[in-house]
């Protein structure tokens, strides 16, 4: 421990959470009439299978995470969370009725792995374009050279 504060379990759980639950919750009751009737219990059923779909953000505060974020990646997280909470709705309604169905493949990417992030090249990538590049200025030099023997003769 880094401080002699004694900590206790019940004052500290409440101190950090995962961004998605309350957009999922809401989410859920927006989408649901069972939910806004009262029907606890579906409503935690759809919400465990939702945010099972998507990756956790645990943060301490929501502005931890809105800070930090551009318009274009709320609107992905806006889309992500409806996503998930209609494929949870119909997976755990299609469960009750006795089915036995499958979730949809989860697309994954949500800010920390978008597609928009440079990637970084293999060590081999780099050094075969080195090469590569080299080999390029060695036949213009070689060009170069011959062009101008030619012209002296």
């Amino acid at each position: 421990m880094l401080t002699n504060r004694t900590y206790v379990l019940e004052d500290e759980v409440d101190f950090l959470h995962n961004y998605y639950e309350r957009l999922v919750v809401q989410e859920v009751y927006d989408q649901s009439e069972r939910v806004q009737q009262g029907d606890r219990d579906f409503l935690a059923d759809v919400a465990c299978v939702a945010l099972n779909r998507l990756p956790p953000r645990y943060i301490r505060h929501d502005v931890d995470m809105t800070f930090f974020m551009s318009p274009q990646d709320m609107v992905e997280i806006e889309r992500k969370v409806t996503q998930a909470v209609t494929d949870a709705l119909n997976y755990v309604e299609s469960r009750e009725r006795g089915e036995n169905p499958r979730l949809p493949p989860v697309e994954v990417s949500l800010i920390s792995t978008r597609a928009d992030k440079p990637v970084k090249a293999a060590k081999s990538d780099v050094k075969e374009k080195g090469e590569a590049k080299e080999k390029s200025e060695t036949d213009k030099s070689d060009k170069n050279a011959k062009g101008k023997s030619k012209k002296k003769d």
